[in-house]
């Protein structure tokens, strides 16, 4: 929408006022007609001479029609016309203008019904025939993206639009650029906002994406089981030709597990063989005996003697008597 012009305003007062002030002082030399008359000609002439003066902004072109003809394109700046002859037709507005458009309850390729959002960025690059070339450029503008849109959605698949949104964002600028250049419009770009899809449909893509999230958590658990069997494989080879390299991991393996505060740690005798650690299996025997005979006097009873000989014990007679 056009803006009040200001200056329009400013020379319609000057002008009227100094009409005014004409027919005032020339009061007493004239009749109260002519008076009449006089400011009635300051008020025409303030009104035509302000319908001439024109201003159109810095990002605005004036379509300016002589009787009904194309005359030419005015602005920015001030431009004078000549009232009741010529008349400024449209103000065309050459700054880039966003355009919201949607397609609701549209099916794609595979009969999936989505609503989608969308931004369409574009300006007027030749106002002469944006304004001569259709009714309202605006409009016609938008109603060509809804119709492109709906077009790109109906011959593709719902995945390609989840994932390939560029390259339908660019389809989008190529159809409506070949529509709208007819009536002087360059389409900048499109951009799709968002793409909604039944709640139904949603669950079940959800699903199918944890579904192949899961399988793609199985798949890298086995792809690493076999790359430790490979490791330990290698690793057996080594140590099968390198006594001295087994040793060293065993003593390694018993440090570890000490380190952790261990209490009892349990290794087969063959790794007490290879580590020389055979004797400690008689230091082990000892300290178990020693601990069954703490439990026994904790029991209050007498522990075997060395020897193996059972302790005598006295019996007492009948009634007291020896």
């Amino acid at each position: 929408m056009k803006q009040p012009n200001p200056l329009q305003a400013a020379v319609f007062l000057v002008l009227l006022l100094l009409g005014l002030w004409i027919a005032y002082t020339l009061y007493s030399l004239t009749t109260e007609v002519m008076y009449l008359g006089i400011a009635l000609a300051a008020l025409v002439i303030a009104l035509i001479l302000a319908a001439a003066i024109q201003l159109a902004n810095q990002w605005e072109k004036a379509v300016v029609l002589r009787l009904g003809k194309y005359k030419g394109l005015y602005g920015p700046g001030v431009f004078l016309i000549t009232p009741l002859a010529e008349t400024v037709a449209y103000w065309i507005d050459t700054r880039i203008i966003t355009t919201s458009f949607t397609a609701e309850k549209t099916l794609t390729k595979d009969t999936v019904p989505v609503d989608v959002e969308a931004v369409l960025f574009w300006k007027v690059v030749d106002p002469q025939r944006a304004a001569l070339e259709v009714e309202d450029y605006r409009t016609a503008v938008s109603w060509a993206a809804q119709t492109a849109l709906r077009e790109v959605i109906g011959r593709s698949n719902l995945a390609e639009m989840l994932e390939g949104r560029e390259k339908l964002d660019q389809e989008l600028q190529r159809i409506i650029e070949g529509r709208a250049e007819h009536w002087g419009i360059h389409v900048s770009s499109v951009e799709i906002r968002d793409v909604l899809i039944p709640n139904e449909l949603q669950d079940a893509m959800s699903m199918q994406a944890q579904a192949e999230r899961e399988r793609q958590a199985r798949v890298i658990l086995g792809d690493s089981e076999r790359q430790v069997a490979e490791k330990f494989e290698e690793a057996a080879r080594t140590y099968q030709n390198n006594p001295t390299a087994l040793h060293l991991r065993a003593m390694n393996m018993l440090y570890e597990g000490l380190k952790e505060k261990a209490t009892l740690v349990i290794v087969p005798s063959s790794v007490l063989d290879t580590m020389t650690l055979g004797d400690t299996s008689g230091v082990i025997a000892l300290s178990q005996q020693l601990q069954d005979r703490a439990m026994v006097k904790g029991q209050g009873e007498k522990p075997p003697s060395p020897e193996g000989k059972k302790p005598e014990v006295k019996k007492e007679p009948p009634g007291g008597e020896y």
